[in-house]
């Protein structure tokens, strides 16, 4: 994921790495045991599959502390089955979920002291890697693979903290590997690389939005929303984009708050005309207010060009129901730990 350099004397997401990491091997496909370790280089075969034939994905989650003190994990089961998504579309050894999910929880207790206060949180970045030890092996898939789960203290995503983005309109290129758009794979990041920071050097851009076609599709960092105060409409799911778990969750939240969701074909001329608000939703995001749309050479207003009310009511129930500070009515957040019981 791309972000803009840091202009406040916080570092930059995802810099500072927690001091644990979690760690287990695949061998001939069967993955063992994990185990919690120091933070620390991996030490890898220069002969391994992901360096040579991109045999690696990755997962973006986080953990909230809540007022009460309580590190909740958010959605990890639903982070864990898309690993295994990805790991199956890269023909890695895919593993199982009761493997990952304890990994994440191990995580997170190994990294409790670090698991900064509401606005922060800690950010999870579970890495798998095949790493077959064959420079051979172009056609062959990995049966060796390496899971690591790697953990990171946070702050706010885009620089600047809480202000209306600018997304620069890219209608020629795709955002994503075609096949593998669903996908979390780093190549599907670097794909987007070019067009982001030459969005930003001659626009300013935070991020750009890809509609190839005049189809939007999402951003380089998070899905797309067009919202009103009766309404959310985004892209209906398919191969072509990554499926996201902050999309969902707000979608879900958007029908608890009685507003109509549709997921359909969106396309930029719909998009530039629109009168209500748009936001990016992503776990690093986690939803975010666009108030310009660069597109042919020309700047595109939407609404009034800040973060719009049902963004802001919206990004609030997110981030209360990660905190715990309202019930849980779906089950989603995970407490790993109450640190008052322990201190």
């Amino acid at each position: 994921m791309s972000t803009l350099p840091s202009t406040t004397s916080e570092p930059a997401f995802g810099t500072v790495p927690a001091p644990k990491m979690v760690v287990a091997e695949a061998v001939r496909g069967s993955f063992g045991p994990a185990r919690t370790e120091p933070t620390q280089p991996l030490s890898i075969h220069p002969f391994a599959h992901a360096l040579h034939y991109g045999s690696a994905c990755f997962e973006g989650l986080k953990a909230h502390r809540g007022g009460d003190d309580v590190v909740r994990l958010f959605r990890p089961d639903r982070h864990a089955a898309r690993l295994q998504r990805t790991a199956a579309l890269l023909h890695l050894p895919v593993p199982p979920l009761e493997l990952i999910e304890a990994m994440l929880v191990d995580a997170v207790v190994g990294n409790l002291e670090v698991v900064p206060p509401a606005p922060g949180a800690l950010y999870l970045r579970p890495l798998l890697l095949g790493t077959d030890p064959n420079i051979g092996a172009a056609a062959t898939p990995s049966a060796d693979a390496l899971l690591v789960v790697l953990a990171s203290p946070v702050g706010d995503y885009f620089a600047g903290g809480d202000r209306p983005l600018t997304l620069k309109v890219e209608t020629e290129l795709p955002r994503t590997t075609p096949a593998f758009g669903e996908a979390k794979a780093g190549a599907n990041y670097v794909l987007a690389l070019g067009s982001i920071r030459q969005a930003r050097a001659e626009h300013g851009a935070d991020q750009v939005l890809f509609a190839p076609g005049g189809d939007v599709q999402e951003t380089g960092a998070a899905n797309f929303l067009l919202l009103d105060q009766e309404r959310i409409v985004t892209r209906q799911l398919d191969g072509s984009f990554l499926h996201g778990v902050t999309r969902d969750s707000v979608l879900t939240l958007a029908r608890d708050l009685g507003l109509v969701v549709e997921e359909r074909p969106v396309s930029i001329d719909e998009v530039l005309v629109w009168p209500g608000e748009a936001a990016l939703a992503g776990t690093a995001a986690v939803l975010a207010g666009v108030g310009t749309l660069v597109h042919e050479g020309g700047r595109t207003t939407l609404g009034d060009g800040q973060v719009g009310p049902v963004t802001r009511q919206l990004r609030t129930a997110l981030l209360q129901l990660q905190r715990g500070e309202v019930p849980d009515r779906h089950g989603w957040t995970r407490p790993v730990t109450d640190l008052s019981a322990t201190s």
